[in-house]
């Protein structure tokens, strides 16, 4: 099924020779009556970020990676493995998940090792990213799910346009370690698939304290919780729910086609329950949307400064065999202006530049300042300010405008599919006119946001949601494998005796 689409889309970058060997062997376990755990025998792919301790590369998109090797396995894909899962291969991203080119002369999906992917909704989709080989894979059936990555918005981004289910986790939730990183303060590891249930089993057998990763040890909780408890259609019965008109930006080309859609779902989530506060506005917006953008960004490039080049030399630092002898961001910069696969400078590194220009210590008072000043503008300011002063369960947007809050206060977002743009909708490309940003057939979804450790309350939402909803089956991408697999076709897992994938 790869082999059949994968030119075409470039969704997985690379696929585990090791993955039939390991098949077969928890296909013997089973008919022997042992099963690992709730992920026994299930495929999943996991973004080229994210390390593996077996013949594949883990190269955040880079050639100047290729070839090095790590000195232990990621924690998620060892939770994984655990449970049962089957390491299917590596999926294709945005090179060094966005943190590298700029706006204008990048692609999302794109990277020197693995080229570009496209979406399967329509013709030259930008898959969106920075997770956009696990979305794109995962929405036509290459595998059952995927693991992506968050910074601000590269795990809830690509999961709607690809018609999809994200949990974007709360920082800290699932350990980072052997991840390679882009600001550490942001930074999460989550499920994309084609069902909040199989997210949520997902979830549940990754999530948990790392003493590998010290973020873990502020769970307010010794074990996580069992998220797949929270899938209970009656979720929204009772539920507040906020709706922060004025945090909904008009940024997108088909705003109005979206927020018609957005505003006729809260209909739904009232008729099944929820008490809607709307408006529910952000105090910090009385500020123009200027001044806003200014402030955040301002703060965040000072965070960029400093953490990304202490994050990737720490990564570095790590690895057993290095090809290359990269050992700092310097080090990066020089491999990819020099490897043609690269493509510099069509594809510039001008982050990197801004970085190197003045890197700062993240132990910096200016640092600290400003991490302080987006914790406020993201919380107290807006996003957990909103949710104490009106007493909410949580927020609602639309899932184009969820992300950058959420990202700042290190919070968890649940989307889902909400539906699809028509034959009405405008076609617009990216500033490099070589993808489709939005246009007829383009997926979009819905956020549900909430508190820190808040992952329960989300999923049951967004399970009661779905539920009632079902718009992912009403969605068809252009792009298919023919192959067909036993037990694919319903679009969703089968849960045998209520616990597992199967």
């Amino acid at each position: 099924r790869i082999e059949e689409v994968n030119l075409e889309l470039h969704a997985v970058i690379e696929a585990n020779p090791d993955a039939v060997r390991h098949a077969t062997d928890l296909d013997l376990e089973r008919a022997a009556g042992r099963i690992r755990g709730s992920l026994h025998g299930i495929p999943i792919l996991v973004k080229d970020n994210i390390a593996t301790a077996d013949e594949m590369n883990n190269t955040a998109g880079s050639v100047c990676l290729v070839g090095a090797r790590v000195s232990e396995e990621s924690t998620v894909v060892s939770r994984l493995r655990k449970a049962g899962a089957i390491i299917l291969g590596k999926a294709n991203l945005s090179e060094w998940a966005g943190a590298r080119s700029s706006f204008n002369t990048s692609d999302q999906g794109w990277s020197g090792y693995g080229g570009q992917t496209v979406g399967a909704y329509l013709l030259d989709q930008n898959p969106s990213g920075s997770s956009s080989g696990s979305a794109v894979a995962v929405s036509i059936g290459l595998a059952a799910a995927a693991l992506g990555t968050e910074t601000s918005g590269s795990i809830i981004n690509p999961s709607q346009y690809n018609n999809l289910v994200g949990i974007k986790p709360t920082v800290g939730l699932t350990s980072r370690f052997m991840v390679i990183p882009v600001v550490i303060r942001q930074d999460t590891v989550g499920p994309i698939a084609r069902t909040v249930t199989d997210a949520t089993y997902i979830l549940s057998a990754m999530a948990g304290k790392d003493p590998q990763d010290n973020y873990t040890s502020s769970q307010p909780f010794q074990e996580p919780p069992d998220y797949t408890a929270a899938l209970n259609i009656s979720s929204l019965d009772g539920a507040r729910l906020g709706i922060p008109r004025n945090g909904i930006v008009d940024d997108n080309p088909n705003f109005d086609l979206i927020l018609s859609a957005f505003n006729a779902s809260l209909t739904t989530l009232s008729a099944a329950g929820a008490t809607i506060l709307d408006p529910a506005p952000f105090s910090l917006f009385d500020a123009t949307p200027s001044e806003f953008v200014s402030w955040i960004r301002s703060n965040a490039s000072i965070l960029d400064r400093a953490e990304f080049p202490a994050g990737i030399n720490n990564y570095l630092s790590h690895l057993v065999t290095n090809p290359r002898n990269i050992s700092s961001l310097a080090d990066l910069a020089n491999c990819t202006m020099s490897s043609p696969a690269e493509a510099y400078p069509d594809h510039d590194i001008s982050i990197w530049q801004d970085m190197l220009a003045k890197i700062l210590s993240p132990s910096s008072l200016e640092v600290w300042i400003a991490s302080q000043n987006l914790l406020y503008l993201s919380g107290e300011g807006s996003l957990l300010g909103t949710l104490d002063k009106y007493n909410l369960d949580a927020l609602v947007l639309p899932t184009f405008t969820a992300a950058s809050l959420a990202a700042l206060a290190g919070t968890p977002v649940v989307t889902v599919p909400l539906g699809v743009l028509g034959e009405d909708a405008k076609t617009v490309r990216n500033p490099r006119g070589t993808l489709v940003d939005t246009g007829p057939g383009m997926p979009y979804g819905l956020s549900f946001l909430g508190r820190k450790w808040s992952e329960e309350r989300l999923i049951g939402l967004a399970y009661a949601f779905e539920q009632r909803t079902m718009v992912r089956g009403k969605v068809k991408p252009m792009v298919v494998p023919e192959r067909e697999l036993k037990g694919y076709g319903t679009g969703r897992l089968k849960v045998q005796g209520g616990r597992g994938l199967v």
